[in-house]
């Protein structure tokens, strides 16, 4: 008799698919689960650098170099070209306004001069004779009228004389006519004589008048051209220090051109340069520090220049109070230059990782210090030392501040120690 044989369960055929099965999906959670979770990096703690977020005075400012000069320097041109005949003292002399300088030697001014001064002798020995002239003119006139007053005078007295007798019938008429004529031909002459010596004397006024007028213009030229022949003569305008000079005798000089300068040493000022990124944020009142001999000085911004070159503009700047003792022309301050006023902020120390991120996140340590993970953060102003925290960190958070090269796709860095 037949014995039924009861069937297996577990056969090894299906125990090797359900086994293969399992294996497919543990192979395809797994990759998923390391694709999708966050990427992870070893970096050894003494490769990297770790700060703390700390609250504290925070002012916006920048680097900036700077040189001093004088607070006024006058330039020396040549007023009038000519060689350089004379010099009178060196460069780095110290002058007093007035003192000569230089000499220039002009052969075509100073015959100029001599032609000019030679017209104004002519002009004025034109003028005497010319007033003598007049004066002999108008007294010969005098005379003439003299004679013409004496002359109607003596016309008059026979007229009426001759009136009363012919009034009387003692003389003929025509004796009477011809005493009336004469006494009014007298007359016209009289009037006459008067208005050629009134004509006369206007026009000699006129003529004193234009010949005044021609003098003083020939001599404000003459003044004119002994001024250009005195500044031949370069003198020191101000009182200071002559520096820059760069002349020999012998040299010819061009009207205009630059033969040096004079430092007014009272005070001093700083030329500063900054880059043009910052034009739009620097005007008159910003206040910069610099260190000199161990000690802090402030100076303060009173003219900008917006003139642009290579890259940079330029100011100058005042001290304020006191000024450092032993500072010299063409000394350079390296100043700090404040772009705001002196607040309380959030401080993140400076470091290479803004450069990958831009100041937009970063890596923060967790309490026990083994992970740093990756956070977003938003920085505002900075200086050379800090950034402004404005939010994503509070006070005593620890973060990765050195370079990011190799971090960038990486959302966590497991932190590790060397071994000893």
């Amino acid at each position: 008799m037949d014995r039924v044989i009861p069937k297996k369960k577990w056969t090894t055929k299906k125990v090797l698919t359900i086994t293969a099965i399992v294996l497919i999906v543990l192979l395809i959670g797994g990759s998923f689960y390391f694709t999708s979770g966050k990427s992870k990096l070893n970096v050894n703690t003494e490769r990297i650098m770790i700060s703390e977020v700390t609250k504290g005075s925070f002012k916006e400012f920048i680097p900036v170099n700077g040189v001093v000069m004088p607070i006024t320097t006058i330039y020396l041109d040549a007023i009038e070209g000519g060689r350089v005949e004379e010099k009178f003292v060196e460069d780095g002399a110290m002058m007093k306004k007035g003192d000569p300088i230089l000499k220039l030697a002009n052969t075509d001014l100073e015959l100029s001069l001599a032609n000019q001064e030679t017209s104004v002798f002519n002009l004025l020995t034109q003028m005497q004779i010319s007033r003598n002239a007049a004066r002999q003119n108008t007294i010969t006139k005098l005379n003439q009228r003299t004679d013409v007053d004496n002359l109607l005078k003596e016309a008059e007295r026979v007229y009426l004389l001759d009136k009363q007798l012919y009034e009387q019938k003692v003389i003929a008429q025509q004796e009477f006519k011809q005493a009336e004529n004469n006494y009014n031909y007298a007359i016209k002459k009289k009037k006459l004589t008067e208005e050629i010596l009134k004509q006369d004397s206007i026009s000699i006024v006129e003529e004193s008048i234009q010949s005044k007028e021609s003098y003083k213009r020939t001599e404000e030229a003459l003044k004119i051209m002994r001024k250009k022949v005195e500044d031949l003569i370069v003198r020191a305008p101000i009182d200071g220090q002559i520096t820059s000079m760069n002349v020999e005798i012998g040299q010819s000089k061009n009207k205009g051109e630059r033969l040096g300068q004079i430092d007014v040493l009272s005070g001093f000022k700083v030329r500063v340069d900054i880059d043009e990124h910052y034009i739009s944020r620097i005007y008159n009142g910003l206040v910069g520090e610099f260190t000199f001999a161990g000690k802090d000085y402030k100076l303060t911004i009173y003219k900008v220049y917006t003139q642009v070159s290579n890259g940079k503009f330029q100011v100058d700047m005042k001290f304020e109070g006191e000024i450092p003792q032993g500072i010299r022309r063409g000394q350079t301050l390296q100043i700090r230059l404040a772009l705001s006023d002196e607040t309380q902020a959030l401080l993140l120390p400076k470091g290479g990782f803004y450069q990958q991120t831009g100041g937009n996140w970063i890596f923060k340590v967790n309490e026990d210090g083994s992970v740093a993970y990756k956070i977003d953060i938003q920085l505002g102003h900075q200086n050379p030392e800090y950034y402004e925290v404005l939010g994503g960190l509070k006070v005593g958070d620890k973060v990765i501040t050195s370079g990011y090269e190799n971090y960038e796709t990486t959302q966590e860095l497991v932190l590790k120690k060397n071994k000893e």
